[in-house]
């Protein structure tokens, strides 16, 4: 009996310590990439210490196949959980354009976008022409994500070869579907070149594991999800481009920066030559100064568990979050990168 109490007293006194000491880690969002599970995020995190306004802030990301979605989900729970009053909410949307134009009726008021989308709106350009916005700033560039040409054909080995074909190419007027209107122009084709469908990551997935498409423009971090699971089930290429028609592309847009996809990205897929925007996350103006503090510092304090959670936490690096010169900083972003060496323009 003595023994029993003995072993009872002792399980008594370890569970105390062990909730104590606030042993439980935060589960993190299934990731976007090829391994797609949940993965334990370690508990000891860099806090910061400056109280945010306790305003819930929507943060529009992406589908809830791509990389925005994923990581953005990743992002916005350890922001609320380790800032001080900082609260924020990822919610799935239709991409960079959809993301801006829902933070100018303050139905958001952070987004993720591309680089070259953030620049349409700002200047009035292309999906925003006549209707500028500039109403929002800059907090950090975060990762590339790469122009994806997705096919299950293995006669399709280069952009030429979609001439003919059906092909997915974004939501018309979306940010996809001005890369891929750039890339085709690269090589001298035009969208009346193609058969075009206008879907999104799942869909286009979808579609070419069916059969009722010829190839998918994707432009999302990679691995992207919706690539990964097409992979697994269906032999999958990539339409990679060549050194003369990204050189021929830079130089109407210059945005577009030369990438290599690895090897092994998705399953049994080849190195892959293509070229990338910026995933940059951004805020509306009205956003308190102290809440997009509090949104840099739990990002890059913190970027070893944020890795453990996500593919593109590994990618995450303060030059070049600093790096974005399109778009003002907002002044919490600002202060917060002065603190660590950086000057950034503002407005």
């Amino acid at each position: 009996m003595k023994k029993l109490l003995s072993l009872c007293l002792t399980a008594l006194m370890l569970l105390s310590v062990l909730t104590g000491c606030g042993g439980t880690a935060d589960t993190a969002e299934p990731d976007g990439g090829a391994d797609a599970g949940t993965e334990t995020v370690q508990t000891d995190w860099n806090v910061s210490s400056v109280t945010g306004s306790g305003t819930e802030l929507k943060f529009r990301t992406g589908s809830d196949q791509g990389t925005y979605y994923g990581f953005g989900s990743v992002l916005a729970q350890a922001i609320t959980t380790n800032s001080d009053n900082t609260k924020v909410t990822a919610v799935v949307s239709n991409g960079s354009q959809d993301n801006i134009e829902q933070m100018q009726m303050n139905v958001a008021q952070l987004g993720f976008v591309q680089s070259d989308v953030m620049s349409y709106a700002y200047n009035g350009e292309r999906l925003f022409e006549g209707f500028p916005y500039s109403d929002f700033s800059t907090v950090a560039a975060l990762y590339m994500e790469q122009v994806q040409i997705v096919t299950c054909d293995p006669d399709i080995k280069s952009v030429a070869d979609l001439k003919g074909k059906t092909v997915s190419i974004g939501a018309s007027g979306s940010g996809v579907y001005y890369n891929a209107l750039d890339i085709l122009a690269a090589y001298g084709l035009t969208e009346d070149d193609i058969t075009a469908q206008y879907q999104d990551f799942g869909n286009s997935a979808d579609s070419l594991q069916d059969g009722k498409i010829d190839a998918a423009f994707v432009v999302a971090g990679a691995p992207t999800v919706a690539v990964t699971t097409l992979a697994t089930a269906k032999d999958t290429y990539l339409v990679g481009l060549d050194d003369e028609h990204i050189a021929k592309l830079q130089e109407s847009s210059p945005y577009y920066e030369e990438y290599v996809i690895p090897e092994g990205t998705y399953e049994g897929i080849p190195e892959t030559k293509t070229v990338a925007v910026v995933a940059t996350v951004i805020a509306r103006d009205d956003v308190s100064e102290d809440d997009v503090y509090n949104i840099c510092y739990t990002i890059f304090e913190n970027m070893d568990a944020l890795a453990q959670s996500h593919d593109k936490g590994k990618e995450l690096d303060l030059e070049f979050a600093a790096g974005v010169t399109a778009v003002p900083y907002h002044a919490g972003a600002a202060r917060y990168f002065a603190e660590k060496g950086f000057e950034v323009p503002t407005k």
